[in-house]
Formats: C-alpha cells, sequence, structure tokens
C-alpha cells in the first residue's frame, strides 16, 4: 500500500512536468485567422527583415501538417506573419513587392501592373506594431489580414505563387530571412 502511495505521489509531482514539457514541444499557438485558416498550423520558422541596417519587420512562417516543400510549393495553405517595426506607405509596400517579383522573374508586364494596382487596394499604412498576415490559397492567390481583421483576397494563382516567393523562392534576395522561415518546415 506503501509503494502504491510513493508511486501515485511521484505521478502526480511529475504530471505538471510532463504537461510543460508537452506544450513546450508542440509550440506556440497560430494566433488568429492563421488559427482558422490553416488547419492545424504550427510555427516553422521566424526572423527579422533588415533594410540598410534598419529593422523593418519581424516574420513567422506557419504551416500545416504537411509542411511546405520547396519542390512543390503551391501544394498546401500557409501564412506568412508580418510584424512590422516601422511606419511604411502601402503603396510602397505594394511597389515593393511587385519589384520584388520582377527580380525574381515571376509574371508579365499586365500581370505586375494589375497585381501593383490590387494590392495598392488592399495594402495599408503600417505602423510600428502593426501585424499583416498573408495566408496562401493553393490554386486561388492570397488573403491579407491587418491585426486579425480582413482587408481583402487577390484570387490570381499566379499572384499568390509570385507573391510568397519573395520570401520562399531560393532566389529570393533575402536568403537569410528564407533560410529562418524554412527552418522547421518539412512535413511532421
Amino acid at each position: 500500500m506503501r509503494r502504491a502511495v510513493l508511486s501515485l505521489s511521484w505521478l502526480l509531482l511529475l504530471a505538471p512536468v510532463c504537461l510543460v514539457a508537452s506544450q513546450a514541444v508542440a509550440g506556440p499557438a497560430a494566433p488568429a485567422p492563421i488559427d482558422t485558416e490553416v488547419p492545424r498550423a504550427r510555427l516553422a520558422g521566424a526572423g527579422t527583415f533588415r533594410y540598410f541596417g534598419l529593422q523593418i519587420y519581424d516574420a513567422q512562417f506557419w504551416v500545416g501538417p504537411n509542411g511546405y516543400r520547396a519542390t512543390a510549393p503551391r501544394a498546401e495553405r500557409f501564412a506568412l506573419d508580418l510584424h512590422y517595426t516601422r511606419s511604411l506607405n502601402g503603396k510602397k509596400i505594394a511597389t515593393a513587392s511587385t519589384d520584388e517579383m520582377k527580380k525574381l522573374g515571376l509574371g508579365t508586364a499586365v500581370q505586375h501592373a494589375d497585381w501593383q494596382a490590387r494590392m495598392e487596394k488592399i495594402f495599408p499604412d503600417v505602423k510600428e506594431g502593426t501585424r499583416i498576415t498573408g495566408i496562401y490559397l493553393p490554386d486561388e492567390g492570397a488573403r491579407f489580414y491587418r491585426d486579425g481583421k480582413p482587408l481583402g483576397e487577390i484570387g490570381d494563382p499566379a499572384f499568390g505563387h509570385a507573391f510568397f516567393a519573395i520570401w520562399l523562392d531560393p532566389k529570393t534576395t533575402g536568403g537569410a530571412l528564407r533560410e529562418a522561415l524554412l527552418a522547421d518546415a518539412g512535413p511532421q
């Protein structure tokens, strides 16, 4: 009887430790709207984007259980969450995005003009603390949120691929950030 009580006591003492350890392994919970847009989302990686040494935003890359595969980047939903650390004009964000897509050789001149106009309508001016979340929608395009509230959607699969390639394409100008975002992006 005494042995059973001691065993039960140890079990009760260790239960909180096991619970804390399992929560640490599971990682942080996905914020809204990622938790509803990407089923069973998990944080794959995070990093900081700097421009001429100035911190612009912190980025988090969220994937589902099948992860992100560079060999099949259009296969699964995922989310890119940007936490801005300074104020930026929405039109300038759209222009910089279009410029990066051009550098990657993605899209035509007609598509670039269309995407630019559509991004300018959706992308707001941001300030320190603003969170912009982009959801990749396979075979559909992309949906955007500001601080968890819907901004809009660009229903063009080519846009969705080109836009997220800014961060995920092997030829991106932000190679170190790409590496950080994809740190644990494989299937689980």
